[in-house]
């Protein structure tokens, strides 16, 4: 069974892999969706990550926002396992709720509350803070609201500048609201530089978890896309996985992942996340699956124990 972890000074406990929930509803249908679900549930899993906007960037595919959160509210509620779950949703980029202003934030979590069918958010992301003309002390200040209403147990960032992030937690600490206890950055073996430096030095000196997305790079990371190579994925946003395969750094990093799976016997896959999941500050990378044959080479990170030269080979390759 999977040991729980505590995210930072939340008083949530989460399971080192966080199931991201982007592909309920576009590239996984309700019942592969479930299917998906019930398997990370029943291997211990408990944190699922969503968001209000998931997927309405592909209307030409059908898609409207709102899905994977209403597919991850249908399931709590047959499974009736809500107290068992960790769901983080995020806040921000629905096309109907768009931006941090507090009526929006206020707005969009009553949607978001509705579609999960809870009473309660339990990690609650600003998604993207695009309009800096908002100030911080707004933004906090709705979403301590949220959180004294019991609406909201923590508040997390994503997308936000180290300057923003930091005003955040200093009018939190100077006005005594609820503060950011976690940042959701794209983080991965060959996006480095999108964390490390200002970000990771604040969440360190702050006390705040890492939960990273594109922890596989958009499916680069498993080893599909090599140069020359063409793949169809949807998901490749937009030709970022791809992209990769084309760089020198790129090469290296796949070189170094597959010597390590080949000796350890694993998924490229499963070594990308354990790598990760070993940086500092990094609680529970993310990372989603569209069937439930995707599912076992994920969770075989979290009991991956890289070795310290291993660890540093793969390193190396992606400075």
């Amino acid at each position: 069974m999977t040991e729980l972890r505590p995210l930072s000074s939340s008083g949530l406990l989460v399971s080192p892999l966080c199931l991201g929930g982007n592909v309920f509803g576009w590239t996984a249908d309700k019942t592969q969706s479930f299917a998906v679900l019930d398997a990370y549930f029943a291997a211990g899993g408990n944190f699922l990550d969503t968001a209000d906007s998931y997927m309405h960037h592909f209307p030409e595919q059908g898609n409207e926002p709102g899905q994977s959160e209403t597919i991850i509210g249908e399931w709590l509620a047959t499974r009736r396992n809500r107290d068992d779950v960790v769901v983080a949703t995020k806040v921000g980029d629905h096309p109907e709720h768009m931006g941090l202003a507090a009526a929006t934030i206020k707005a969009a979590a009553e949607e978001s509350l509705r579609r999960l069918r809870t009473d309660h958010i339990d990690l609650y992301y600003t998604h993207f803070d695009r309009d800096e003309s908002i100030p911080v002390d707004e933004i906090i200040t709705a979403l301590d609201d949220l959180v004294k209403a019991g609406k909201v147990r923590a508040i997390a960032a994503s997308n936000i500048s180290p300057e923003r992030l930091s005003a955040s937690l200093a009018f939190s600490d100077r006005e005594g609201l609820s503060r950011y206890v976690a940042l959701q950055p794209p983080y991965n073996l060959v996006s480095r530089d999108t964390y490390e430096g200002a970000r990771r030095e604040i969440v360190r000196r702050e006390g705040l978890a890492c939960v990273p997305y594109f922890a596989l790079a958009s499916g680069f990371l498993t080893g599909k896309y090599r140069p020359g190579r063409t793949t169809e994925n949807v998901r490749d946003l937009p030709g970022l996985a791809g992209g990769y395969a084309d760089t020198e750094r790129g090469v290296k990093v796949l070189d170094a992942l597959e010597q390590v799976a080949t000796a350890r016997g694993v998924e490229m896959a499963t070594v990308a996340l354990a790598w990760l999941a070993r940086q500092p500050t990094v609680t529970a990378p993310i990372a989603s699956a569209r069937t439930v044959e995707q599912l076992p080479a994920l969770l075989a990170a979290q009991d991956l124990r890289l070795s310290d030269a291993e660890l540093q080979a793969l390193t190396t390759a992606s400075s």
